[in-house]
């Protein structure tokens, strides 16, 4: 079958990867995704548990992963302005390591994103469920069902437009940000000039009750996975750069302003948590703001900030949706993932992909049926380590990057990460550190692992069973723009598709924002 021959890409190979998305995230919108991506079900419900456990040491653990997760920041941030793409570390590893590497990247991306879909579904549930104590209608509606109404409801506003998801996102991450910044002057207020109700404040509450280790060194360092978990959608960023305009100049001053979210949002709310109760007042299945709200005799202020809750799960759900519909569809186009999670709607979005991880959160809703009190740590778990493998591929992509650069084969751009490839190589042990804890962690964490090395050989069936159309697409596409760009709708995919299909080809639209 004879083809048409496109027009060549002269300067950037990459140029068109994002054909066919719409550029319809600005800085405002932007700037409060940097803020917020990461402040979700991690924080608010999982801190919780968290408490319980490692004590006060806890806001020392915040403070440890904040730091490592701003050196994988700025390393992401200088490949985004060496090329932004919406395909973001999928896009780097196969740029530096080849299609094997970004299927793998993609898909573990991808199952942390679905764990979280079913972890976010699985809180705002039992957040709902709260306000039982204030509704029998609300009491006698089993939490599967209000976990499968919530999935439903952010798939149909995500699968709109993208400038839809930004301000979603926008009031989301605004919301919670405000309602933190609330806590927090609240908190500061009441540790220097006492609680309404009378109750003991300060650091006398760590000295007293056991210290900042209270439960020991070991039930302390076992906690860290939870708190890696805290910090997925950091990396929603790369995502974004695609549908970002001006993004070489936006994103760089986004990442910027991570570290003060984390010194401030992250450290400075759980170190106040452990100022004003005691860590044994907080436990697993409510949120600990919550708990301190109720504590203070202040009518109404804990059903609002529950509700501020479930919108910052709310926020979290909506990013996943987003972030995984973006790699599906890249994965699509290379042949690593199934074709119709390729497909765009009219106005830009690649619903295939949004549809794929929905669909595995309906599924997940099926463990609030069965095991209901259990079901937010399984998948807690299990979204760590799909975190920990996304930012490895951030990692290693940089690494690549860097040496490239040395040997003159690459420009570094003047925004850089810092102490690189010191920087890289520590956060390569401190993901290692967290599996070995993980290991530990009789019995969630050494299942959760176990379960997750079972993977290995699916993925590997699986690439067995793609391989054949990854490199046909590859193939055709060489040549147009070398071995490892992805090009939307351009020979490779198309071409695929016209041989096994006939005429059907991937819609898209190359229209204006407008």
């Amino acid at each position: 079958m004879s083809q048409q021959t496109p027009s060549v890409v002269t300067e950037d190979p990459f140029a068109h990867e994002d054909d066919g998305l719409h550029k319809g995230l600005g800085r405002r919108q932007l700037q409060m995704i940097a803020m917020g991506s990461a402040i979700g079900t991690g924080l608010f419900l999982g801190a919780g548990s968290r408490l319980e456990t490692a004590g006060p040491s806890l806001f020392i653990l915040y403070a440890i992963c904040g730091f490592f997760g701003y050196l994988i920041l700025r390393a992401l941030g200088e490949l985004i302005v060496h090329r932004p793409s919406s395909g973001s570390f999928v896009s780097y590893s196969r740029e530096f390591y080849g299609e094997k590497a970004a299927y793998v990247s993609g898909w573990l991306y991808w199952l942390n994103w679905a764990m979280t879909a079913v972890a976010d579904a699985t809180a705002i549930a039992i957040y709902i469920k709260w306000f039982g104590q204030y509704s029998s209608f609300i009491a006698g509606v089993d939490q599967w069902i209000m976990a499968l109404i919530v999935v439903c409801f952010v798939l149909c506003f995500n699968l709109v437009s993208v400038k839809v998801f930004g301000e979603m996102e926008f009031w989301f991450s605004l919301i919670k940000i405000a309602a933190l910044v609330i806590f927090m002057l609240v908190g500061i207020y009441m540790v220097i000039f006492g609680t309404p109700t009378g109750s003991v404040t300060g650091f006398s509450l760590i000295t007293d009750n056991g210290g900042l280790i209270p439960n020991g060194v070991l039930p302390a360092l076992i906690v860290v996975q939870g708190v890696v978990f805290a910090y997925a959608g950091i990396e929603l960023v790369g995502t974004t750069s695609g549908e970002t305009k001006d993004a070489r100049k936006i994103i760089p001053r986004a990442i910027n302003t991570v570290i003060l979210r984390i010194a401030v949002f992250y450290v400075g709310s759980v170190l106040l948590l452990c100022l004003l109760l005691p860590y044994t007042a907080y436990s697993a299945g409510e949120s600990p703001f919550v708990t301190f709200f109720g504590s203070i005799g202040v009518e109404y202020a804990a059903p609002i900030m529950q509700l501020v809750v479930i919108t910052a799960a709310l926020s979290s759900l909506n990013a996943g949706l987003y972030s995984t519909g973006r790699i599906m569809y890249f994965m699509s186009q290379a042949g690593s993932a199934p074709l119709f999670a390729g497909k765009l709607t009219k106005s830009g979005v690649p619903f295939g992909g949004i549809v794929l991880t929905a669909g595995v959160a309906v599924a997940g809703v099926f463990l609030n049926f069965v095991v209901p009190e259990q079901a937010f740590e399984i998948v807690l778990n299990m979204g760590a380590l799909g975190t920990m493998a996304g930012w490895a591929a951030i990692t290693l992509s940089h690494m690549k990057f860097v040496k490239l650069a040395k040997q003159g084969k690459y420009q570094r751009p003047e925004y850089r990460a810092p102490l690189s490839p010191v920087s890289d190589w520590l956060v390569l042990a401190f993901l290692a550190a967290v599996i070995v804890l993980m290991a530990v962690d009789y019995p969630v964490g050494t299942w959760t692992l176990g379960s997750f090395i079972l993977l290995v050989p699916v993925l590997v069936g699986g690439w067995f069973a793609v391989r054949n159309r990854v490199n046909e697409i590859a193939r055709v596409r060489e040549g147009y723009t070398g071995n490892f760009p992805i090009v939307a709708h351009r020979p490779g995919t198309d071409a695929y598709l016209q041989r096994t299909q006939g005429s059907v080809k991937i819609h898209r639209d190359l229209t204006s924002d407008d």
